[in-house]
C-alpha cells in the first residue's frame, strides 16, 4: 500500500472525521515512529509506520468487502438528504471505513460492492482499468439487428460515445430481456443509451463488476467475504489491472521499425 496523509489514515481508522484529525495534528497530539508530527502534509504508510494518538496506537483496519443485492428504492450513497434508505443499512459499527464502489441508481436492483480498501475500489472504479460490469436489461419493444450493431460500434450522448456487447435473452411483443456487458460506469449509461436509442429501460439489475459476481444473494440480502474469499478477488482484481506488458512491448518494437 501506497503512502497516504495521516489525518486521512486516522479518518479510515474510525479515530476522528479528517478534519478534527488535522487539528489533533496541529495540537501535536498525534506521533509518527515516535515523533511528533505537526504538519498536515505528513504521510505514512499503513501496515509499515507506527502512529500514536497520545498513548493510544492506531493500527489499520483490516481489509473486507461485503456484496450487496440492492433492492429497487435505495441510494447508493452512505447518506440522504431526503430521508431515503441508503446503502448504508447494510453496514453495521464494525464496518467503518466502508464505501460502495460506484453507484447504481435509485430505480435498479443487483449487484454493490463495499469495500474499506480504497486501492482495490480504485481500480474497481478507475476508466482506465475498464472492467466490465454485466446487467440484465429489460427495455421497451424489440429490438432490431441494426440496433444492436450499432450499440456494439458505439453510440454518441451527450457526454461522449458509448459501446456495449448486447446479446437478446427473451422477447415478447412488448419488451425485450437483453444482457449488457459494458466496461464504463458513467451516471446512469444503460439508461441513457437505451433512451437514445428510443427502447426506455423498463428493469435493470447488475449482477457483476470484473470478477466479482452478485451470485445467489437475493435482492435485499448481502454476503461479507471471509478473509480467504477476499484475499482472492483482491488478487484477481489486481491481476486483471496490470498493464500486459507482452503487448506493451510488441507496440514499442513496432514503433521501433518505422
Amino acid at each position: 500500500m501506497g503512502k497516504i496523509r495521516i489525518q486521512k489514515f486516522l479518518s479510515e481508522c474510525g479515530v476522528a472525521s479528517r478534519r478534527k484529525a488535522e487539528e489533533m495534528i496541529l495540537e501535536g497530539r498525534v506521533r509518527l515512529n515516535d515523533r511528533v508530527v505537526t504538519e498536515l502534509g505528513a504521510k505514512m504508510t499503513p501496515g509499515v509506520d507506527k502512529i500514536k494518538v497520545g498513548s493510544r496506537s492506531v493500527n489499520p483496519p483490516t481489509r473486507g468487502m461485503i456484496l450487496v443485492n440492492k433492492p429497487k428504492g435505495v441510494v447508493t450513497t452512505m447518506s440522504d438528504p431526503g430521508g431515503r434508505p441508503t446503502i448504508a443499512h447494510f453496514l453495521d459499527k464494525r464496518d467503518r471505513g466502508y464505501v460502495p464502489v460506484g453507484r447504481l441508481d435509485y430505480d435498479s436492483t443487483g449487484l454493490v460492492v463495499l469495500t474499506n480498501d480504497g486501492e482495490l475500489a480504485h481500480r474497481l472504479m478507475h476508466p482506465k482499468f475498464s472492467f466490465e460490469r454485466i446487467y440484465h436489461v429489460r427495455v421497451a419493444g424489440i429490438l432490431d439487428e441494426k440496433t444492436l450493431r450499432r450499440i456494439d460500434r458505439g453510440v454518441r450522448l451527450e457526454d461522449g460515445v458509448v459501446s456495449a456487447n448486447v446479446t437478446v435473452l427473451k422477447v415478447s411483443e412488448d419488451w425485450t430481456w437483453l444482457e449488457v456487458k459494458i466496461g464504463v460506469g458513467k451516471n446512469r449509461i444503460i439508461r441513457r443509451l437505451f433512451e437514445h436509442l428510443r427502447h426506455p429501460v423498463t428493469k435493470l439489475h447488475r449482477i457483476s463488476h470484473g470478477p466479482v459476481k452478485l451470485g445467489k444473494i437475493r435482492v435485499g440480502d448481502s454476503k461479507r467475504l471471509t478473509d480467504a474469499q477476499f484475499a482472492k478477488i483482491r488478487e484477481r482484481i489486481f491481476e486483471m489491472a496490470e498493464p500486459d506488458t507482452k503487448s506493451a512491448s510488441k507496440k514499442r518494437a513496432r514503433r521501433s521499425k518505422h
